[in-house]
């Protein structure tokens, strides 16, 4: 009885084998869709006008066109998490560095949910430049938060895993710290999937677009969440004694840039930004012709947006706030032709506004990275722009 059970256990696994790999290899003839595109996309493409950018929308006076666009972008980022009540912020963590403090707090970031975050603190007498900067996707969300800043030594394991994604992105310097030991209050706390934000069960890229189709189902935005959190931090971060409210910059690689811009056009505390390795255009991101495809799933998804604005027209909106933008030639994931008209249309935008001088944005040839290099290029501009 019991070799007919297994026997039968045996079939039943090969047969579900068997079907897996027909499912794998089914084909029709006809199709829609094609490297995860759909066959028509340069016809979306071609209906992509955005009537709301600056010098395509009807607004001709450039206060109430900056109040409309971002009225529009976060009518696109949908319903926010609730403000914070209080932040009923605790110290769990200090430990002194060289020329600087590292603290690790917990506090409430919005009513919905209470995060932890590093803050690095410079000796001396404030209060202090600050820069909320924000960590990169790198389909890595083991850690968020310390891949900006080194984590305490408490914790091996989250220590090895940072020091090797530093070593790989940023040259083998933490950004945070470097930036610290040269006289700027540092803010990093994690995006939510990432770090101590993330699942219960364990890290799963794939587990990443579920979630965020889950939260669509709520009527909330989980890319929107993200930029609401960088907002609502700055906000906190704009608290703190040792920080000079009026002199807050942000800075970021990759998705990090991506929020380091969202967050400048957004948020009035900023003063400054700073974004490594992420600007483009959609029409060279969302096709095949640069052999590339948008793979970084919700993370700078927002429903409808693309109907009104483009990823630099919202830039714009910071205008004419000092910024920085550094891309790679060498950069697989944002193709130069791209990169270029985004730029372009940025310079537009702050030359129509007297504030050219404002806008600096440099093409190297480098890779996806922030190396040491970038780092030392993003701290001159925030010296000149920050004190």
């Amino acid at each position: 009885m019991l070799q007919i059970k297994a026997k039968h256990q045996v079939v039943f696994v090969l047969l579900s084998c068997l079907i897996c790999m027909d499912a794998m290899a089914q084909k029709r003839d006809k199709y829609e869709f094609y490297k995860d595109f759909p066959v028509y996309a340069d016809k979306l493409l071609g209906q992509l006008t955005y009537p709301l950018a600056w010098g395509n929308s009807d607004i001709k006076d450039f206060i109430e066109w900056k109040s409309a666009a971002r009225r529009k972008v976060f009518e696109c980022m949908m319903t926010p998490p609730p403000e914070a009540k209080s932040y009923d912020v605790k110290v769990i963590g200090e430990e002194k560095r060289e020329g600087y403090t590292a603290r690790k707090l917990e506090f409430n970031l919005s009513d919905f949910y209470r995060v932890r975050a590093y803050v690095l603190i410079p000796d001396g007498e404030g209060p202090f430049p600050a820069v909320n900067l924000l960590h990169d996707h790198g389909a890595h969300l083991y850690i968020g938060k310390e891949k900006m800043i080194r984590p305490f030594d408490d914790d091996s394991l989250v220590l090895d895993d940072a020091d090797k994604w530093v070593d790989n992105l940023y040259g083998g310097q933490y950004f945070g710290d470097y930036l610290a030991k040269n006289g700027y209050v540092v803010f990093s706390t994690d995006a939510p999937m990432w770090g101590e934000r993330g699942r219960a069960e364990g890290v799963d890229r794939s587990k990443y677009d579920i979630i965020a189709g889950n939260m669509m189902m709520y009527g909330r935005n989980l890319s929107a969440f993200m930029t609401y959190d960088d907002i609502a931090s700055t906000d906190f971060l704009a608290t703190l004694p040792e920080v000079d409210p009026k002199r807050i910059g942000c800075a970021g690689c990759s998705m990090g840039a991506y929020r380091a811009w969202m967050l400048s056009a957004l948020s009035d505390k900023i003063s400054a930004c700073a974004a490594v390795c992420w600007m483009i255009t959609t029409d060279v991101q969302m096709t095949w012709k640069y052999g590339r495809k948008e793979s970084g799933g919700f993370a700078n998804c927002i429903p409808a947006l693309r109907q009104y604005l483009d990823y630099p027209h919202i830039a714009s909106i910071a205008c004419p706030k000092p910024t920085l933008f550094i891309s790679g030639t060498e950069d697989k994931l944002f193709k130069v032709p791209g990169v270029k008209k985004a730029f372009k249309i940025m310079h537009e935008v702050w030359d129509s506004q007297n504030a050219g001088g404002n806008l600096e944005t440099e093409l190297w040839p480098i890779p996806h990275s922030c190396g040491i290099e970038a780092q030392q290029r993003v701290l001159d501009f925030f010296n000149k722009k920050l004190k």
